[in-house]
Protein backbone atom coordinates (compact mmCIF):
# COMPACT_ATOMS: atom_id res chain seq x y z
CA UNK A 1 0.00 0.00 0.00
CA UNK A 2 1.68 3.18 -0.81
CA UNK A 3 1.16 6.18 1.67
CA UNK A 4 2.71 8.46 -0.45
CA UNK A 5 6.46 10.31 -0.62
CA UNK A 6 8.15 10.57 2.36
CA UNK A 7 9.05 13.85 3.86
CA UNK A 8 11.50 14.77 6.40
CA UNK A 9 10.91 15.12 10.21
CA UNK A 10 9.57 18.35 11.25
CA UNK A 11 11.42 19.27 14.01
CA UNK A 12 9.81 21.11 16.74
CA UNK A 13 11.71 23.33 20.07
CA UNK A 14 9.76 22.73 23.52
CA UNK A 15 8.18 25.99 23.22
CA UNK A 16 6.47 25.58 19.73
CA UNK A 17 5.15 22.34 20.94
CA UNK A 18 3.85 23.93 23.71
CA UNK A 19 2.73 26.87 22.00
CA UNK A 20 0.90 24.69 19.14
CA UNK A 21 -0.63 22.13 22.03
CA UNK A 22 -2.36 25.07 23.22
CA UNK A 23 -3.63 26.13 20.01
CA UNK A 24 -5.01 22.90 19.02
CA UNK A 25 -7.72 22.87 21.79
CA UNK A 26 -9.13 26.25 20.39
CA UNK A 27 -12.12 24.32 18.69
CA UNK A 28 -14.24 26.79 19.83
CA UNK A 29 -12.79 30.59 19.53
CA UNK A 30 -10.38 29.69 16.74
CA UNK A 31 -11.44 26.72 14.98
CA UNK A 32 -9.32 26.82 11.59
CA UNK A 33 -6.20 27.80 14.01
CA UNK A 34 -6.87 24.54 16.11
CA UNK A 35 -6.70 22.50 12.90
CA UNK A 36 -3.19 23.88 11.44
CA UNK A 37 -1.56 23.57 14.88
CA UNK A 38 -3.06 19.67 15.06
CA UNK A 39 -1.36 19.30 11.65
CA UNK A 40 1.67 20.79 12.40
CA UNK A 41 1.84 18.32 15.80
CA UNK A 42 1.07 15.14 13.79
CA UNK A 43 3.78 15.68 11.08
CA UNK A 44 6.16 16.61 13.65
CA UNK A 45 5.65 13.07 14.98
CA UNK A 46 6.93 12.02 11.55
CA UNK A 47 3.50 11.08 9.71
CA UNK A 48 3.08 11.15 5.79
CA UNK A 49 0.59 13.70 4.59
CA UNK A 50 -1.40 11.51 3.93
CA UNK A 51 -1.81 9.90 7.12
CA UNK A 52 -2.41 13.13 8.62
CA UNK A 53 -5.32 14.54 6.31
CA UNK A 54 -7.16 11.09 6.69
CA UNK A 55 -6.74 11.39 10.37
CA UNK A 56 -7.97 15.08 10.59
CA UNK A 57 -10.19 14.75 7.25
CA UNK A 58 -8.42 17.37 5.20
CA UNK A 59 -7.01 17.09 1.74
CA UNK A 60 -3.24 16.26 1.37
CA UNK A 61 -3.06 19.68 -0.17
CA UNK A 62 -4.09 21.49 2.83
CA UNK A 63 -2.06 19.56 4.96
CA UNK A 64 1.12 20.36 2.83
CA UNK A 65 0.22 23.95 2.80
CA UNK A 66 0.34 24.60 6.32
CA UNK A 67 3.58 22.13 6.73
CA UNK A 68 5.30 23.60 4.22
CA UNK A 69 4.06 27.32 5.35
CA UNK A 70 4.93 26.30 9.41
CA UNK A 71 8.15 25.32 8.16
CA UNK A 72 9.36 28.36 6.21
CA UNK A 73 7.55 30.83 8.81
CA UNK A 74 7.40 28.85 12.12
CA UNK A 75 4.24 29.61 14.59
CA UNK A 76 3.96 33.01 12.70
CA UNK A 77 2.84 31.21 9.38
CA UNK A 78 0.13 29.36 11.08
CA UNK A 79 -2.27 32.58 11.25
CA UNK A 80 -4.14 34.10 8.30
CA UNK A 81 -2.19 36.57 6.14
CA UNK A 82 -4.20 40.19 5.75
CA UNK A 83 -6.04 40.23 2.80
CA UNK A 84 -5.88 43.31 0.39
CA UNK A 85 -9.74 44.00 0.25
CA UNK A 86 -11.64 46.56 -1.86
CA UNK A 87 -9.60 49.46 -2.75
CA UNK A 88 -10.04 52.96 -1.36
CA UNK A 89 -12.68 54.98 -2.66
CA UNK A 90 -12.77 57.92 0.39
CA UNK A 91 -8.97 60.13 0.29
CA UNK A 92 -6.53 60.72 3.31
CA UNK A 93 -8.08 64.47 2.58
CA UNK A 94 -11.52 63.87 2.82
CA UNK A 95 -11.41 62.17 6.34
CA UNK A 96 -9.58 65.24 7.63
CA UNK A 97 -11.67 67.55 6.21
CA UNK A 98 -14.75 65.67 7.77
CA UNK A 99 -12.58 65.52 11.11
CA UNK A 100 -11.88 69.58 10.93
CA UNK A 101 -15.40 70.05 9.81
CA UNK A 102 -17.00 67.99 12.96
CA UNK A 103 -14.56 69.79 15.47
CA UNK A 104 -14.45 73.15 14.35
CA UNK A 105 -17.72 74.08 12.90
CA UNK A 106 -21.56 73.66 13.11
CA UNK A 107 -23.89 73.81 10.59
CA UNK A 108 -25.96 76.71 9.87
CA UNK A 109 -29.25 77.07 12.09
CA UNK A 110 -27.72 74.17 14.38
CA UNK A 111 -25.97 73.41 17.40
CA UNK A 112 -24.35 70.14 16.20
CA UNK A 113 -24.03 68.03 13.12
CA UNK A 114 -26.07 65.23 12.28
CA UNK A 115 -24.68 62.34 9.86
CA UNK A 116 -27.21 63.42 7.27
CA UNK A 117 -26.37 66.75 7.84
CA UNK A 118 -22.52 66.27 7.45
CA UNK A 119 -23.16 63.98 4.30
CA UNK A 120 -24.61 66.60 2.61
CA UNK A 121 -22.49 69.34 3.31
CA UNK A 122 -19.28 66.71 2.24
CA UNK A 123 -20.96 64.86 -0.79
CA UNK A 124 -20.03 61.83 1.08
CA UNK A 125 -22.21 58.60 2.48
CA UNK A 126 -23.98 58.26 5.72
CA UNK A 127 -22.35 55.02 5.95
CA UNK A 128 -19.01 56.97 5.20
CA UNK A 129 -19.86 59.89 7.80
CA UNK A 130 -20.51 57.31 10.37
CA UNK A 131 -17.64 55.19 10.02
CA UNK A 132 -15.09 58.30 10.28
CA UNK A 133 -17.03 59.22 13.52
CA UNK A 134 -16.60 55.99 14.83
CA UNK A 135 -13.41 55.22 14.04
CA UNK A 136 -12.26 58.82 15.70
CA UNK A 137 -14.95 58.18 18.54
CA UNK A 138 -16.47 61.37 17.65
CA UNK A 139 -20.23 61.82 19.10
CA UNK A 140 -21.82 65.00 17.92
CA UNK A 141 -25.05 63.99 19.39
CA UNK A 142 -24.73 63.74 22.40
CA UNK A 143 -23.59 66.13 25.39
CA UNK A 144 -22.37 65.66 28.43
CA UNK A 145 -22.69 68.21 32.07
CA UNK A 146 -19.73 69.08 34.24
CA UNK A 147 -19.32 71.30 37.18
CA UNK A 148 -15.82 72.40 38.52
CA UNK A 149 -16.47 72.74 42.65
CA UNK A 150 -14.93 75.77 43.55
CA UNK A 151 -13.95 74.57 47.29
CA UNK A 152 -10.77 75.54 48.36
CA UNK A 153 -10.69 72.25 50.44
CA UNK A 154 -11.17 70.14 47.31
CA UNK A 155 -7.95 68.16 47.17
CA UNK A 156 -8.36 67.73 51.31
CA UNK A 157 -12.06 66.74 50.73
CA UNK A 158 -11.12 64.21 47.86
CA UNK A 159 -8.41 62.83 49.14
CA UNK A 160 -10.26 62.19 53.07
CA UNK A 161 -13.39 60.45 51.62
CA UNK A 162 -11.55 58.39 48.84
CA UNK A 163 -9.76 57.02 51.16
CA UNK A 164 -12.52 55.97 53.68
CA UNK A 165 -13.76 53.85 50.42
CA UNK A 166 -10.57 52.60 49.73
CA UNK A 167 -8.96 51.90 52.86
CA UNK A 168 -11.75 51.76 55.64
CA UNK A 169 -10.61 52.22 59.48
CA UNK A 170 -11.18 49.49 61.90
CA UNK A 171 -13.34 48.84 64.37
CA UNK A 172 -15.80 51.55 62.62
CA UNK A 173 -18.23 52.02 60.37
CA UNK A 174 -18.84 54.17 57.30
CA UNK A 175 -22.06 55.73 55.95
CA UNK A 176 -23.35 57.97 53.30
CA UNK A 177 -26.20 59.78 54.43
CA UNK A 178 -28.43 62.15 52.59
CA UNK A 179 -32.39 62.75 51.87
CA UNK A 180 -34.17 62.88 48.85
CA UNK A 181 -37.00 66.22 49.80
CA UNK A 182 -40.33 66.01 47.83
CA UNK A 183 -40.23 63.13 46.44
CA UNK A 184 -43.81 63.30 44.65
CA UNK A 185 -46.30 61.10 44.73
CA UNK A 186 -47.93 61.64 40.69
CA UNK A 187 -50.60 59.82 39.11
CA UNK A 188 -51.19 59.72 35.48
CA UNK A 189 -54.40 61.34 33.90
CA UNK A 190 -55.06 58.20 31.99
CA UNK A 191 -53.96 54.19 31.78
CA UNK A 192 -50.61 52.82 31.42
CA UNK A 193 -50.22 51.14 28.15
CA UNK A 194 -48.05 47.78 29.06
CA UNK A 195 -45.60 46.81 26.93
CA UNK A 196 -46.49 44.30 23.77
CA UNK A 197 -44.21 42.52 20.92
CA UNK A 198 -43.27 45.29 18.86
CA UNK A 199 -44.38 48.34 20.95
CA UNK A 200 -42.66 49.59 24.39
CA UNK A 201 -44.07 50.64 27.42
CA UNK A 202 -46.26 54.08 26.83
CA UNK A 203 -47.27 56.47 29.21
CA UNK A 204 -49.09 60.07 29.52
CA UNK A 205 -46.57 62.89 29.98
CA UNK A 206 -49.00 64.80 32.44
CA UNK A 207 -50.11 63.79 35.56
CA UNK A 208 -51.79 64.72 39.13
CA UNK A 209 -50.11 65.50 42.23
CA UNK A 210 -51.36 63.74 45.35
CA UNK A 211 -48.60 65.02 48.22
CA UNK A 212 -44.75 64.99 48.68
CA UNK A 213 -42.48 62.78 51.67
CA UNK A 214 -38.45 63.00 51.83
CA UNK A 215 -36.86 60.24 52.61
CA UNK A 216 -33.76 60.07 54.45
CA UNK A 217 -30.53 57.67 53.68
CA UNK A 218 -27.81 56.62 55.23
CA UNK A 219 -26.07 53.54 53.30
CA UNK A 220 -23.17 51.55 54.77
CA UNK A 221 -20.25 51.58 52.30
CA UNK A 222 -18.69 48.66 52.97
CA UNK A 223 -22.16 46.46 53.14
CA UNK A 224 -24.61 48.68 51.03
CA UNK A 225 -27.12 47.87 53.70
CA UNK A 226 -29.05 51.25 54.09
CA UNK A 227 -31.05 52.91 57.19
CA UNK A 228 -34.18 54.83 55.91
CA UNK A 229 -36.19 57.22 57.41
CA UNK A 230 -39.77 59.12 56.40
CA UNK A 231 -40.27 62.54 56.95
CA UNK A 232 -42.91 65.16 55.60
CA UNK A 233 -39.96 68.09 55.90
CA UNK A 234 -36.57 68.06 55.75
CA UNK A 235 -35.57 70.24 58.60
CA UNK A 236 -32.35 69.84 61.27
CA UNK A 237 -35.31 68.69 63.55
CA UNK A 238 -36.16 65.63 60.87
CA UNK A 239 -32.33 65.13 60.56
CA UNK A 240 -31.82 65.38 63.84
CA UNK A 241 -34.28 62.77 64.25
CA UNK A 242 -32.86 60.52 61.82
CA UNK A 243 -29.27 61.02 63.58
CA UNK A 244 -30.88 59.42 66.75
CA UNK A 245 -31.65 56.27 64.35
CA UNK A 246 -28.60 55.84 63.07
CA UNK A 247 -27.20 56.11 66.71
CA UNK A 248 -29.59 53.60 67.53
CA UNK A 249 -28.72 50.99 64.80
CA UNK A 250 -25.06 50.55 65.01
CA UNK A 251 -23.34 48.93 67.52
CA UNK A 252 -22.16 50.73 70.64
CA UNK A 253 -18.42 49.37 70.15
CA UNK A 254 -18.57 51.03 66.58
CA UNK A 255 -17.12 54.49 65.59
CA UNK A 256 -19.35 55.92 62.87
CA UNK A 257 -17.86 57.92 60.06
CA UNK A 258 -20.82 59.84 58.39
CA UNK A 259 -20.08 61.48 55.02
CA UNK A 260 -22.65 64.32 53.37
CA UNK A 261 -23.37 67.30 51.35
CA UNK A 262 -22.91 70.62 52.87
CA UNK A 263 -27.00 71.31 52.86
CA UNK A 264 -28.25 74.32 55.60
CA UNK A 265 -29.86 71.64 57.82
CA UNK A 266 -26.27 69.67 58.19
CA UNK A 267 -24.99 72.46 59.58
CA UNK A 268 -27.36 74.12 62.31
CA UNK A 269 -26.54 74.52 66.03
CA UNK A 270 -28.50 71.73 66.65
CA UNK A 271 -27.18 69.54 64.71
CA UNK A 272 -23.49 70.82 65.58
CA UNK A 273 -23.95 70.39 69.33
CA UNK A 274 -25.89 66.75 68.85
CA UNK A 275 -22.14 65.64 67.07
CA UNK A 276 -20.33 67.48 70.24
CA UNK A 277 -21.81 64.78 72.64
CA UNK A 278 -20.96 62.03 70.56
CA UNK A 279 -17.33 61.46 69.94
CA UNK A 280 -17.67 58.13 68.23
CA UNK A 281 -19.23 60.34 65.00
CA UNK A 282 -16.98 61.31 62.95
CA UNK A 283 -17.98 63.80 60.17
CA UNK A 284 -16.81 64.08 56.41
CA UNK A 285 -18.13 66.74 54.08
CA UNK A 286 -18.09 66.46 50.44
CA UNK A 287 -16.36 69.47 48.93
CA UNK A 288 -18.72 72.25 47.50
CA UNK A 289 -20.98 70.75 43.69
CA UNK A 290 -19.47 67.28 44.95
CA UNK A 291 -22.08 65.61 46.11
CA UNK A 292 -21.36 63.21 43.23
CA UNK A 293 -18.34 61.22 46.33
CA UNK A 294 -21.06 60.27 48.61
CA UNK A 295 -22.42 56.45 47.38
CA UNK A 296 -25.92 57.58 48.46
CA UNK A 297 -26.76 59.44 46.00
CA UNK A 298 -25.81 56.43 43.43
CA UNK A 299 -28.28 54.46 45.63
CA UNK A 300 -31.05 57.16 45.40
CA UNK A 301 -30.62 56.76 41.37
CA UNK A 302 -31.13 53.29 41.43
CA UNK A 303 -34.28 54.08 43.30
CA UNK A 304 -35.44 56.84 40.75
CA UNK A 305 -35.03 54.41 37.75
CA UNK A 306 -36.27 51.18 39.39
CA UNK A 307 -39.19 52.48 41.18
CA UNK A 308 -39.71 56.05 40.75
CA UNK A 309 -39.62 57.20 37.42
CA UNK A 310 -42.25 54.77 36.15
CA UNK A 311 -44.35 54.73 39.16
CA UNK A 312 -47.66 56.09 39.58
CA UNK A 313 -48.68 56.81 42.94
CA UNK A 314 -52.57 57.89 44.11
CA UNK A 315 -51.73 58.92 47.55
CA UNK A 316 -48.69 59.57 49.85
CA UNK A 317 -48.78 56.37 51.78
CA UNK A 318 -49.16 54.50 48.03
CA UNK A 319 -45.82 56.16 47.36
CA UNK A 320 -44.15 55.01 50.59
CA UNK A 321 -44.88 51.64 50.50
CA UNK A 322 -43.91 51.49 46.70
CA UNK A 323 -40.45 52.87 48.39
CA UNK A 324 -40.51 50.44 50.77
CA UNK A 325 -41.10 47.84 48.45
CA UNK A 326 -38.03 48.66 46.77
CA UNK A 327 -36.02 49.31 50.18
CA UNK A 328 -36.53 45.75 50.89
CA UNK A 329 -35.83 44.19 48.15
CA UNK A 330 -32.73 45.98 48.35
CA UNK A 331 -31.62 44.74 51.75
CA UNK A 332 -32.83 40.98 50.95
CA UNK A 333 -29.80 41.12 48.89
CA UNK A 334 -27.44 44.20 48.94
CA UNK A 335 -24.44 44.51 46.50
CA UNK A 336 -21.66 46.94 47.37
CA UNK A 337 -21.26 49.73 45.04
CA UNK A 338 -17.44 49.26 44.53
CA UNK A 339 -15.35 52.30 44.52
CA UNK A 340 -12.44 52.11 41.95
CA UNK A 341 -10.87 55.26 41.27
CA UNK A 342 -7.91 56.61 43.24
CA UNK A 343 -7.88 60.15 44.60
CA UNK A 344 -5.32 61.01 42.11
CA UNK A 345 -7.11 59.70 39.25
CA UNK A 346 -10.16 61.34 40.30
CA UNK A 347 -7.68 65.39 40.91
CA UNK A 348 -6.18 64.28 37.71
CA UNK A 349 -9.38 64.45 35.80
CA UNK A 350 -10.33 67.64 37.84
CA UNK A 351 -7.60 69.61 36.48
CA UNK A 352 -7.92 67.92 32.95
CA UNK A 353 -11.20 70.01 33.05
CA UNK A 354 -10.00 72.90 34.66
CA UNK A 355 -7.25 73.03 32.55
CA UNK A 356 -9.23 72.77 29.05
CA UNK A 357 -12.30 75.10 30.56
CA UNK A 358 -9.11 77.91 31.11
CA UNK A 359 -7.97 76.96 27.51
CA UNK A 360 -11.85 77.65 26.00
CA UNK A 361 -11.95 80.64 27.75
CA UNK A 362 -8.75 81.99 26.27
CA UNK A 363 -9.81 81.26 22.62
CA UNK A 364 -13.00 82.63 23.03
CA UNK A 365 -11.70 86.03 24.82
CA UNK A 366 -8.99 86.00 21.45
CA UNK A 367 -12.18 85.48 18.95
CA UNK A 368 -13.95 88.14 20.91
CA UNK A 369 -11.12 90.80 20.94
CA UNK A 370 -10.54 89.93 17.23
CA UNK A 371 -14.11 90.20 15.85
CA UNK A 372 -14.99 93.13 18.26
CA UNK A 373 -11.29 94.87 17.06
CA UNK A 374 -10.39 95.68 21.09
CA UNK A 375 -6.83 93.34 21.11
CA UNK A 376 -3.67 94.78 21.55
Amino acid sequence: MRTGRPKGMLMLTTEERQRLQSLAHRSRSAPFLARRARIVLLCAEGRDNKIVARTLHVTPATVGKWRGRFVRDRLEGLYDEPRPGVRRTITDGQVEQVIIRTLETTPRGATHWSVRGMAKATGLSRMAISRIWRAFGLQPHRSETFKLSPDPLLVEKVRDIVGLYLNPPEHAAVFCVDEKPQIQALDRTQPLLPMQPGQVERRTHDYMRHGTTSLFAALNAKTSEVITQFHQRHRSVQFREFLDLIDARVPRDLDVHIIMDNYGTHKTPLIRNWFAKRPRFHIHFTPTYGSWLSLVERWFAELTNKQLRRGAHHSVSQLKAAIQAFIEAHQANPKPFVWTKTADQILASIARFAQRTVEVQAAQQTHKSRTTGTGH
